[in-house]
């Protein structure tokens, strides 16, 4: 009767319904290390995906209105860089790249994570005051 099933859909399509590795179940440790994986990518994005929402809301609503033609360039620019890691993202998650790009992926995000940073100190003006002179005066 599997031999029947089988023969009803096409060889793409059972490929897809069994499991990697020829259907052999995965050892516990593999397990884990997929978990452990799991929860990083999602810890990662959750983090990411708040201090990008946060530098946007900075740039156009919080040091006043309207907003500067500064902060604006921050935001987009942090939009674009949002968009291509996406992109990879998608990609990676439709096997149209190899696993070890996975590293790269996790890479951006950081950076993507620290642009934020740089860009909500800067839209809040922290050290913005020359602090060189005013050492040298004292």
């Amino acid at each position: 009767m599997a031999g029947r099933a089988e023969q009803a859909f096409t060889a793409d399509f059972t490929n897809t319904l069994r499991r990697p590795g020829g259907g052999r179940r995965l050892d516990l440790p593999a397990q884990r290390c997929m978990t452990c994986d799991r929860v990083l990518n999602v810890i990662v994005a959750v983090f990411t995906i708040i201090i990008v929402i946060e530098t946007l809301v900075s740039a156009f609503l919080l040091p006043r209105w309207p907003p500067e033609g500064n902060n604006i360039f921050f935001a987009v620019t942090i939009v674009c860089q949002c968009a291509s890691h996406l992109l990879q993202i998608y990609w990676y998650r439709q096997g149209e790249m190899e696993p070890k790009f996975r590293r790269i992926i996790l890479y951006n995000a950081v950076t993507i994570s620290l642009l934020c940073v740089c860009g909500n100190l800067y839209i809040h003006g922290v050290g913005v005051g020359n602090t060189c002179n005013k050492a040298r005066k004292t």
